[in-house]
């Protein structure tokens, strides 16, 4: 089975996921996270009697972090495991959030700041595992060296986001606040490369392959996620799917794990097209792709879930008392 690609207008990335927007859709939402698509099996049983197969959809960004999800459905490494993935991949995270409050979706690719977010707005998400993604903070400035060099300059980004956050924590590092740089928000990542190639501004938080293409310009990369030991990347899924369907979602990570094992024991050319497709890098640079070395999948680290609940809380987008434990489910690692 093809992978379903959702086409928008919309650029895609870790986007804004806007309270109004969920607080006005609770209701679809929860109703949608009750009765879960393609609930229970895939069809049918086959002539020889064989049991159904379960399916779990995913609703994903076209970012690093999907590959071995893709990967695990394109070897038939998903089916070997008992579970069908019908993945469904969005070009930005409105998008992806509309179909989840629909109820189209039922696991998808996420990042903490949203966990905090739907959860503030009534939803019982649960976050099942982290996820391999990368934020890189990039520059055109000469006279920029380091982070700490930011101070008094204007950084580009989405607010209120993964992206917000992440710039947060490395300014935290580098001994600054988010108060001592001027932040202006552009949601749409091409746009935010262009702007930073073009000089209009003397920083900018994106994902790849933004950063492949940024480093082809000229543009210089100051940190990321992984050098600033940042992760607010996670799989998330409601609590009604996760009691429904818990033995599909431990097919669905062994599934994983086997794609993880696959790369780690094939060359990359073998699957270089596929991240291409995937996660839209220009196919003139297919001889620059870095891919990351996964790992098994595991738990998100409790630290960094309090790290982000906590920024949520003092940018207004949180007032609930929570903790990691509250949003993190033990389906697959106890």
């Amino acid at each position: 089975m093809k992978i379903d690609q959702t086409q928008t207008k919309a650029s895609w990335g870790t986007g804004r996921v806007g309270l109004m927007l969920l607080t006005a859709a609770i209701g679809a939402a929860l109703a949608g996270c009750g009765s879960s698509p393609g609930a229970g099996t895939a069809g049918a049983a086959d002539a020889a009697g064989q049991p159904d197969t379960a399916t779990i959809t995913l609703g994903l960004l076209p970012s690093i972090d999907a590959i071995p999800f893709i990967v695990a459905h394109e070897q038939g490494f998903d089916k070997q495991q008992g579970v069908n993935l019908d993945i469904q991949t969005f070009k930005s995270a409105k998008d992806r959030d509309v179909a989840f409050q629909a109820g189209k979706v039922e696991g998808l690719s996420a990042d903490l700041v949203a966990i905090s977010i739907y959860n503030e707005a009534g939803q019982d998400v649960k976050i099942t595992s982290t996820t391999f993604g990368e934020f890189d903070l990039l520059t055109g400035n000469a006279d920029i060296a380091s982070v700490a060099d930011l101070k008094g300059k204007t950084v580009i980004l989405s607010k209120n986001t993964s992206t917000e956050y992440t710039m947060a924590m490395m300014l935290e590092q580098a001994g600054l606040t988010e108060d001592e740089i001027t932040i202006t928000e552009v949601p749409q990542i091409p746009t935010r490369l262009e702007l930073l190639k073009n000089g209009k501004a003397d920083a900018a938080v994106l994902p790849q392959p933004f950063v492949t293409m940024g480093r082809e310009a000229g543009l210089a990369v100051l940190g990321s996620t992984q050098t600033a030991k940042i992760n607010p990347f996670v799989l998330a899924f409601p609590q009604s799917v996760i009691d429904a369907k818990g033995e599909a979602i431990r097919d669905m990570y062994a599934a994983y794990d086997q794609a993880v094992d696959y790369m780690k024991n094939h060359d990359q050319s073998e699957y270089v097209d596929l991240i291409i497709e995937e996660v839209g890098y220009p196919d003139t640079l297919k001889d620059q792709i870095e891919v990351p070395e996964y790992v098994p999948a595991n738990q998100a680290d409790p630290e960094q879930v309090n790290s982000a609940l906590d920024w949520a809380r003092e940018k207004g987008l949180l007032k609930r008392d929570i903790q990691a434990a509250d949003v993190m489910s033990d389906v697959q690692f106890k």
